[in-house]
């Protein structure tokens, strides 16, 4: 257990809770949808055994992402995901929820819970896998830390999220690192980084940041602009 002593260990956790975290809102939100229409009583079995079957679910397929991100490319491509996640996560969605059906009965809440969790946990399955840098303790550890974060304090944190957005644009600008460090550190292109140009391993992280932050706010602002424009059309307003 050297590997818990490391600076790099406890960095790591920190990365691996802050992006699972960022990227967990929609779960929790999936998670108090799917059993907003059982008893009282039955509702703090769903999220507790909902979620529980999620987490050994995404600890499965994330230990399969940080082995698969062991071949030449898949880092790459993985990367590339990561980043078009990162600047998704600047972009505001369209109000929504429909899609998630409540239930009365308590298995059906659960599997609910589960379906969704694997269907929406792309994002959190490579986010997670790039930050364990290939550590299997870290990444249990971290997914175990982070996700009953998550789950029970999913209100608090949509709230601050709302009240300081620069939380949302961190974590969106941590992916982007995290994205440059996978790219810079592929199979294909690793040795050749370590000979020659061992400095992108802090310059390509930063772009990686950079790029998400302003792309994002880019789209973010264009998203805006054409939601205005449609309200304006929509009250007989000209446009500006």
């Amino acid at each position: 257990m050297a590997e818990v002593m490391t600076t790099q260990f406890w960095v790591g956790l920190m990365t691996i809770i802050w992006v699972n975290i960022i990227l967990s809102g929609d779960n929790a939100v999936v998670i108090a949808l799917a059993a907003r229409s059982l008893p009282a009583r039955q509702q703090k079995k769903a999220v507790f055994w909902g979620a529980g079957a999620a987490v050994v679910m995404r600890i499965i397929l994330t230990i399969v992402a940080v082995e698969l991100l062991k071949f030449p490319w898949l880092k790459l491509i993985g990367a590339v995901l990561l980043l078009w996640i990162a600047v998704k996560l600047l972009v505001p969605e369209e109000e929504g929820g429909d899609g998630i059906e409540s239930s009365s009965n308590l298995w059906t809440a659960i599997k609910t819970i589960l379906i969704a969790d694997l269907v929406m946990s792309l994002d959190n399955v490579i986010g997670v896998a790039a930050a364990a840098k290939g550590s299997i303790v870290l990444l249990v550890l971290g997914l175990l830390i982070s996700i009953p974060l998550v789950i029970f304090g999913a209100t608090m944190l949509m709230k601050l999220m709302e009240r300081w957005p620069v939380i949302i644009t961190l974590g969106a600008a941590i992916l982007g690192w995290v994205a440059g460090e996978m790219a810079a550190t592929d199979p294909v292109l690793a040795q050749w980084v370590n000979d020659n140009a061992a400095y992108l391993h802090w310059v390509a992280p930063a772009i990686g940041a950079a790029f998400v932050v302003i792309l994002g706010k880019a789209l973010a602002a264009r998203a805006k602009k054409e939601h205005k424009t449609v309200i304006d059309l929509a009250r007989g307003e000209p446009k500006a």
